[in-house]
């Protein structure tokens, strides 16, 4: 009896030890995880975000005699955005208020001006009508003094001589009078002329002033869909923006055959974008929707973005197809194809371990492990591919095994 329950309860022990010893060691082994090497299609691909824009459009502005007048006005009423409009279709209207100032100042000053030109007129017509009587005063003089000379034959020599000189004094004056009348008349002309143009200068002004008045009312001038046009800074124009007049856009009709996508890449990716690079263009709005596009430019000098201290450079991608659906504003993402290679060896980046400038890979071979030396070609996010030193579907760790350290390195040569 004593032998039979030392077999009962002695076989499971051994069984267990046995079982440990031969799987105990796999067991932690399999702690570490590992991937094969796979073969496929590499694929290198910066996807940054955008926006579409129209390369060709045409703007709405607001009358460009603002900038004659110096005004500054705010935008008092606009069409939805995306709205579709004809030529000679209402877009919006301009808030009339400074304009209708200065018409009420150039009234004011009109009223001014012509009363100043009829006093002006007045004291012409005055002046000149008293020095035309003084001049026939003189005339009379003369007359009535030769006269007197005619009859004073007998009269003492003197006296002829007396009369003589009092008409010469007379004849000299009315010379120097009429001389003086002359002068005083274009003297007189030519301040009617200056009050006068001033008169015309005020009115013709406050005809454009009010003709400026009723181009506040704007209309296109052609067929398309209305966008808002931007400010400085990235925002969109809207009621109450206030219109500068050395930049008068209100809106836009941008040509939806002609589209790109203004992105930005960091500093790091932008070392890998170049000009025409291919781009397959996404959008946030349209998830089923791809297009084809080609990179255009590329900006040589970042820019900060505001609330940044990061540089961003300037990317903008032509659409080589065109949808109906898509609309300048849209978010944009652009998978940019930077490299690709076909039936290539690959494993992920964190296979992959470098020693004293030697990229190796731990690899598993049968119950044990070995450091093999490879040579690496291009690389994304993910994947590296291999040229050589390694084989499809070998087994390679994701992290360093426990007690490699002293292992040599299997040299490709």
């Amino acid at each position: 009896m004593n032998k039979k329950k030392l077999l009962l309860f002695g076989i499971p022990i051994v069984l267990i030890l046995v079982g440990y010893t031969l799987f105990g060691n796999t067991a932690d082994e399999d702690v570490a995880v590992t991937t094969k090497v796979v073969k496929g299609d590499f694929v290198n691909e910066v996807i940054i975000s955008g926006e579409a824009q129209s390369t060709s459009l045409k703007k709405i502005n607001a009358p460009e005699e603002i900038r004659k007048f110096k005004l500054n006005v705010k935008i008092q009423d606009l069409i939805p955005e995306g709205s579709f409009v004809k030529e000679g279709d209402y877009v919006g209207r301009l808030d009339p208020s400074e304009v209708n100032e200065q018409i009420l100042d150039a009234q004011l000053n009109l009223e001014t001006a012509e009363s100043k030109y009829t006093q002006e007129q007045l004291d012409t017509t005055l002046t000149l009508k008293q020095e035309r009587t003084a001049i026939k005063d003189l005339l009379f003089d003369i007359q009535e003094n030769k006269l007197e000379l005619k009859q004073s034959i007998y009269e003492p020599p003197a006296t002829i001589k007396k009369l003589e000189i009092n008409i010469e004094r007379l004849e000299r004056d009315l010379k120097e009078k009429t001389e003086d009348y002359i002068i005083k008349e274009q003297k007189a002309m030519a301040k009617m002329v200056e009050v006068g143009t001033e008169v015309s200068k005020i009115k013709k002004m406050l005809d454009e002033l009010r003709d400026l008045q009723k181009s506040f009312t704007i209309h296109s001038d052609t067929n398309g869909m209305v966008t808002y046009a931007k400010n400085w800074d990235g925002s969109k124009r809207k009621v109450g923006t206030t219109i500068s007049s050395w930049d008068p856009a209100i809106a836009t009709l941008p040509d939806l055959t002609k589209m790109e996508s203004k992105t930005y890449a960091n500093e790091v990716d932008i070392r890998k974008i170049k000009k025409d690079l291919p781009v397959i263009i996404g959008f946030d709005a349209f998830p089923d929707i791809t297009l084809k596009g080609t990179i255009t430019n590329v900006a040589n000098v970042g820019e900060e973005k505001r609330g940044s201290d990061i540089k961003l450079f300037q990317v903008l991608v032509n659409f080589d197809e065109n949808n109906d659906n898509v609309r300048p504003g849209m978010t944009t993402s652009n998978r940019i194809l930077i490299h690709k290679e076909e039936d290539v060896l690959m494993v992920p980046l964190e296979a992959v371990f470098s020693q004293d400038s030697i990229s190796f890979v731990y690899t598993k071979s049968g119950m044990s492990i070995d450091k093999k030396e490879i040579e690496m070609g291009e690389s994304n996010l993910d994947v590296v591919i291999i040229k050589k030193g390694l084989n499809e579907k070998e087994i390679v760790y994701l992290s360093k095994p426990e007690g490699m350290e002293e292992k040599r390195i299997l040299s490709l040569n």
